[in-house]
């Protein structure tokens, strides 16, 4: 019992967190860029990240579920990077997938909210555009951090995407949220509320730890 507990568990932040990783790593640096350039079409950009803070996650569940199925756009490629339906691999597609305008929406904003006497003092003082840059994400390290704890958040207690992609199959892919939609159905309620308050337990302490580094953030 112990041991399929923290079968779940694990499995549970292993995908979530190479998921939250994949989404940082892209996101950071779009919402960077539409957030400190001016272009034709950042308007359009814009609308379509807020249109993706704010998708169902289940909707994206039956996008890669269609996207990945035999018949679908990518399930006909026999490439070994291109994950398979109920597998953890399309389960960390899904989950980077809500993550991702979270993580770039929530940058993009805090990096606007950021004086613009800041960029123009570096500007004149000779920096360079990536030096403005990666001193503007610096100052705005608190809303970045914001962004990846929400990020986070939304993808760890996530269950509609993954119960889709994912099967919720034991051993495989059944993680800590479809772990208590089955034991609740089941009535065991006791093991649903323990999965329920280990799963806040994560957030919790993610959060903080986070919340702790964030003097450390871009070097400090």
């Amino acid at each position: 019992m112990l041991s399929d507990l923290a079968e779940i568990i694990l499995l549970s932040l292993r995908v979530s967190g190479i998921a939250l990783v994949l989404s940082a790593i892209l996101g950071v640096p779009v919402g960077a860029a539409i957030g400190l350039t001016r272009f034709r079409g950042r308007r359009i950009m814009t609308a379509l990240l807020y249109t993706g803070m704010g998708l169902p996650p289940v909707v994206v569940g039956l996008f890669v579920y269609l996207l990945l199925s035999r018949n679908g756009l990518l399930g006909g490629l026999n490439f070994a990077a291109i994950p398979e339906l109920f597998t953890a691999g399309a389960m960390i597609l899904a989950q980077t997938i809500i993550a991702f305008p979270l993580v770039a929406g929530f940058t993009m904003t805090a990096v606007m909210g950021v004086d613009p006497q800041l960029r123009l003092q570096l500007l004149s003082l000779g920096a360079t555009r990536s030096q403005v840059a990666m001193a503007i994400l610096r100052e705005a390290r608190i809303g970045v951090i914001a962004a990846v704890v929400a990020g986070f958040g939304s993808i760890i207690s996530e269950v509609g995407a993954v119960m889709l992609v994912g099967g919720n199959i034991e051993g495989r892919t059944r993680v800590m949220t479809t772990a208590i939609v089955l034991e609740t159905r089941k009535g065991n309620f006791e093991l649903a509320l323990a999965l329920g308050v280990i799963l806040l337990g994560i957030t919790f302490l993610t959060n903080l730890a986070l919340l702790r580094l964030q003097g450390r953030t871009f070097g400090e």
